[in-house]
């Protein structure tokens, strides 16, 4: 049996991972990536990197296809674009951009440490209305937020 560690490594053996203060050094010098955040609505409405959209993990493989409800058109057009997959950790993202890859994206790549890595390196961030959020802020939102029963026994 597989376990979710297992399966993230498994992605990692195909993906490549960027990490926060190369992929910030890339857009300062003015590379275009699409920053597709994969984390749940609420995650992304706290906290998010400037410029990222949100497609939910849950709904990603309908969003890179035409003909459905999720359908992203900026996905489904063009599966040659540069883009960052984002989460909170980079475990999400990994699978996400192992999934894309599969679909025939060829140039994603997972945020290494995820929002997390990139708030621990002084990068921007801002919240659902696009106003900045300073780091220590930032911190008390990505924290782990385990109840005792989600802990193992």
């Amino acid at each position: 049996m597989k376990r979710y560690s297992d399966l993230v490594a498994d992605a990692l053996t195909r993906v490549a991972e960027i990490q926060p203060w190369d992929l910030s050094k890339l857009l300062a010098a003015g590379r275009e990536f699409v920053m597709l955040d994969v984390r749940e609505p609420a995650e992304f409405a706290m906290l998010r990197i400037p410029g990222a959209i949100n497609v939910p993990r849950g709904i990603l493989e309908q969003s890179c296809e035409w003909d459905f409800d999720e359908t992203v058109p900026l996905l489904a057009s063009s599966r040659e674009m540069d883009i960052v997959v984002i989460c909170r950790s980079g475990y999400r993202s990994a699978l996400a951009a192992d999934v894309m890859r599969q679909m025939g994206f060829t140039s994603v790549v997972s945020l290494k440490t995820g929002v997390r890595g990139w708030n621990d390196s002084e990068q921007p961030l801002v919240d659902g209305a696009g106003n900045p959020v300073d780091a220590d802020t930032a911190d008390g939102l990505l924290a782990n937020r385990l109840r005792p029963d989600q802990h193992k026994p």
